[in-house]
Formats: structure tokens, C-alpha cells, sequence
């Protein structure tokens, strides 16, 4: 049972790592990127109405006068705004993926510093599994209450950890499908904030990756350093506890980093 666990947490790490050297364009073969591409091609026609409208805000909020508009190098200013903004809405499919690829050579420059990437598997050590295997009837009780909780902890942590990345991509999904929305606010001085903000969260997002490979990489070095110490002058129940808990503490701290990316991205470049 603990050994079809970690099986269980060493494939899904192994799906992690794979998740994560992937671009939304080729997660799960491309098919949820043509949607994409569809919807934030739909979404276009809404973000040019929202682009003129924000320009016409931008012009008279900064306007201290009728005269000043009529100065050519205010007109000027805020027409190359809204250009730049015109640009920026329709190449939002292209502006995304150029933010994402930059912050995938990110992911890519800490993998290769590490000699490529992988991960290390968890395994029950032969010294356990010898000692299990002489258990008798009734020593076996605990032991199989000990390796079922321990499973069961186990295993949920595994799904945990995909079901957080899987969440990424989603979020990866939603901000590059509305994001010619966000980018229209450029076309005015007053409401460039928000396209500012939404750059900044998008950035965020990508950088999840390079914090979960690290803490991947972190995870396989503990695993690469040796097996959790344990007692085999003890018995075959208290050595089994004692790996499980350790391994456990092991698999929690990546979790917990994991579940984290988000709240570690934000509190390194302030967002």
C-alpha cells in the first residue's frame, strides 16, 4: 500500500515536471488554446469600443482647458496613446505569448543550471520492506494502520500539487482570452493603471513556474542526499512510522511551497 503511494506521488511529480516545461499553446495537445484564440478574438470588438471610450476620458479628464486641446503636442501625446493602445488590443494573443516565453527562459535558465531537470523518486527503503515482510498477524494491524493513513496523506498531497499547476494554466488561459479588455485602458492617462496591473499579474502568473521548479529542484536534492534516517535496531512498525513521518514532512514542505508560488511571486517583485 505506502509503496503504490509514492508510485502514486512519484508519477504525479513526474507529470508536474512535464506540466511545467509546456506553453498553453501545446497543454493537452493545443485544443483548449484554439478556444482561446477564438475568444479573445470575440473579445476585440468589446475592447475597441472600451478603447475609444477611454481615450475620450483620458483627453478631457487631463484637458485643464479648451485651449490646451488644442495644442498639437497634447493632440499629439494622446494620440500616439491611443495608437499604442490600438496595437497593443489587437496583438494581444502575440503581446502574451512573448511575456510568457520570456518567463519560460526563466524556467528553463534554473532548470538547466541544475543539469537539466528531473526528479528525484521516493522509495521505500529495503531494509522497511525486509522488516514488513516479517511482521506476524498481529504486529501487521498497526503497521497497516500506519501505511494507510501515511497513503492516504500521501496521495492527496500528489493531487494537490497537479491540481495547483492545472489551476495555473487556467489562469494562464483567462488572462491571455480577456486580456485585450485590460490592454484597451492604455488608451487613457487616467485608466492606464489598470492595464499596468493586469501586466504585472500576468507576469505573476508566469513566474509561478520558476518557483515551483525550484522548489521541485529543493525537493529532489533532499531525496538525491539519501534516505530519511531510520532506526533499524527498532521494530518493524516504529521504523515504518518514522520514514512515513519524515517523508511526509518532506512532501508538505513542497506542497506547502507549491500552494505558495502565487503569495512568493507577489511578495518578491511587490505586486
Amino acid at each position: 500500500m505506502l509503496e503504490s503511494a509514492l508510485g502514486t506521488w512519484n508519477e504525479r511529480l513526474g507529470e508536474l515536471w512535464e506540466l511545467l516545461t509546456q506553453t498553453p499553446r501545446s497543454f493537452k495537445g493545443g485544443d483548449i488554446w484554439d478556444v482561446i484564440v477564438n475568444i479573445n478574438s470575440a473579445v476585440q470588438g468589446i475592447a475597441y469600443g472600451l478603447l475609444v471610450l477611454f481615450f475620450a476620458m483620458g483627453v478631457f479628464q487631463s484637458a485643464a482647458s479648451f485651449r490646451e486641446l488644442q495644442r498639437p503636442e497634447y493632440a499629439l501625446r494622446h494620440f500616439l496613446r491611443f495608437a499604442a493602445a490600438k496595437v497593443a488590443v489587437g496583438s494581444g494573443m502575440e503581446l502574451m505569448t512573448a511575456i510568457f516565453s520570456i518567463c519560460g527562459g526563466i524556467v528553463q535558465t534554473v532548470m538547466g543550471g541544475v543539469g537539466g531537470g528531473g526528479s528525484a523518486n521516493a522509495a521505500l527503503p529495503a531494509e522497511i520492506v525486509a522488516a514488513i515482510e516479517e511482521v506476524g498477524f498481529l504486529h501487521s494491524i498497526p503497521l497497516w494502520l500506519v501505511s494507510f493513513l501515511g497513503s492516504l496523506l500521501i496521495t492527496v498531497l500528489s493531487f494537490v500539487l497537479i491540481l495547483t499547476v492545472y489551476g495555473r494554466f487556467f489562469r494562464l488561459y483567462m488572462y491571455t482570452a480577456l486580456s485585450p479588455i485590460p490592454l484597451a485602458s492604455f488608451a487613457g492617462e487616467g485608466t492606464a493603471s489598470m492595464g499596468k496591473a493586469f501586466i504585472k499579474s500576468y507576469v505573476g502568473v508566469c513566474m509561478e513556474g520558476a518557483v515551483i521548479i525550484l522548489a521541485c529542484l529543493i525537493y529532489s536534492a533532499f531525496l538525491s542526499s539519501g534516505d530519511p534516517a531510520v532506526d533499524t535496531s527498532l521494530s518493524a512498525v516504529t521504523m515504518a512510522y518514522q520514514y512515513v513521518g519524515q517523508v511526509i514532512f518532506n512532501m508538505l514542505i513542497l506542497t506547502a511551497m507549491v500552494k505558495g508560488a502565487e503569495r512568493i511571486v507577489r511578495d518578491m517583485f511587490g505586486l
